[in-house]
């Protein structure tokens, strides 16, 4: 199986409402990410407005399905038409307007802001839903001890634990500057590498003010890719606009709380250049079958790289499933040669993890993890 995965060229949103147009029954397949989520929602709203039956799912590794008359993938290759951009949900939402719907543009900037990318890199998107910044920190609730111990958009020693980051609070002036200032200083204190830059993603948020279902537009994000990890058809149903949110946040929360207590528990191993990240539980499953440690390993490489790694590339492992992170490399070639170095199978979304750099997957057995990494500290050197 090849080790990477490279679109000849990528569909534009013409090309994918023209298609659309004409099925009558569409298999929309996404990655387990809130832009790939996002998408999904617009494009099954657009369809179900014309009629035409739909079925989602979500994975990071598709198959193939003769059933339907249109295969769309959402982040990853393989559909008869197959969106891996930086971001997908700007071109859905295109896609979706060209076939006379009125897609949600705060549910698109969601996409471009958990596919990694700027609301400003967007501004017609910007412009639409007419948001503003404030001064604070992102979250998708009221509750600052909620947002800071559930955010995955920055670890710290209190997240993962409510009633820590309300003992941290403890005399703070709730005010949006104190709070960002006070989250700063805290991530400040893992003596990550990178933490000083990434904490800049959760400061100064783009507020929502009742324009979309969750306080903030970053906050918005983290919940879909939370839900995208956690509970898929939770996920599905929020971008498709019902009534979910209290069993979006229960999900944002549970998937925070893996991720957060992964981080810590990691047993973390340094080399050059790289650092390595074993990741285990207690249940006895594999990677693709655990309830909380299969969904987070994504995020716990990202979290890591920003918030505990003196290096500036990252492997989580679980299993036979590795996350590769990095701030500066090409993870598209790194995760390319390692799967090749054991005959496994790499996939890379160009940017990964809400406002983060690149991300990418290797799977491969179990037995061949250590090959992995040796691969991985080779194509380093």
């Amino acid at each position: 199986m090849s080790a990477a995965d490279h679109p000849e060229r990528a569909p534009t949103a013409s090309d994918v409402a023209s298609r659309c147009r004409d099925a009558e029954f569409v298999r929309l397949v996404a990655t387990p990410d809130g832009d790939a989520l996002a998408a999904t929602g617009l494009l099954a709203t657009a369809l179900a407005e014309r009629d035409v039956a739909f079925q989602t799912s979500v994975t990071r590794w598709p198959t193939a399905d003769s059933e339907a008359d249109l295969t769309v993938t959402l982040g990853a290759p393989g559909g008869d038409v197959a969106l891996t951009g930086a971001s997908v949900a700007p071109v859905v939402y295109d896609a979706a307007t060209e076939l006379d719907a009125d897609p949600d543009a705060t549910l698109a900037l969601a996409g471009v802001v958990a596919a990694g990318e700027g609301p400003g890199d967007h501004a017609d998107l910007l412009d639409r839903t007419g948001l503003d910044r404030s001064p604070g920190v992102a979250g998708p609730t009221d509750d600052v001890a909620d947002t800071l111990a559930h955010t995955t958009l920055a670890h710290a020693s209190f997240s993962g634990s409510p009633e820590d980051a309300a003992q941290a609070l403890a005399g703070v002036d709730r005010e949006g500057r104190t709070l960002a200032s006070a989250l700063a200083l805290s991530v400040l204190e893992s003596g990550g590498r990178h933490a000083a830059d990434a904490v800049e993603r959760v400061l100064n948020p783009y507020t929502l003010d009742g324009t979309g279902p969750f306080t903030t537009l970053a906050g918005y994000a983290d919940v879909l890719d939370a839900t995208a990890r956690q509970r898929p058809g939770t996920g599905v149903a929020l971008a498709l606009g019902y009534g979910v949110h209290d069993a979006a946040l229960d999900a944002w929360r549970q998937h925070a709380r893996a991720v957060h207590g992964t981080v810590r528990d990691a047993t973390v191993a340094r080399h050059d250049g790289l650092v390595v990240a074993g990741v285990t539980t207690d249940d006895g499953t594999d990677e693709s079958e655990s309830p909380s440690t299969g969904p987070c390993l994504g995020a716990v490489a990202r979290l890591v790289r920003d918030y505990r790694s003196p290096e500036p590339v990252v492997l989580a492992h679980r299993g036979g499933t590795a996350a590769v992170a990095a701030v500066d490399e090409g993870v598209e070639t790194l995760a390319a040669e390692a799967a090749n170095a054991v005959g496994g199978e790499a996939r890379t979304r160009p940017t990964h993890g809400v406002g983060t750099p690149a991300c990418a997957y290797v799977r491969t057995d179990e037995s061949e993890m250590d090959a992995v990494v040796a691969a991985l500290r080779r194509a380093l050197q």
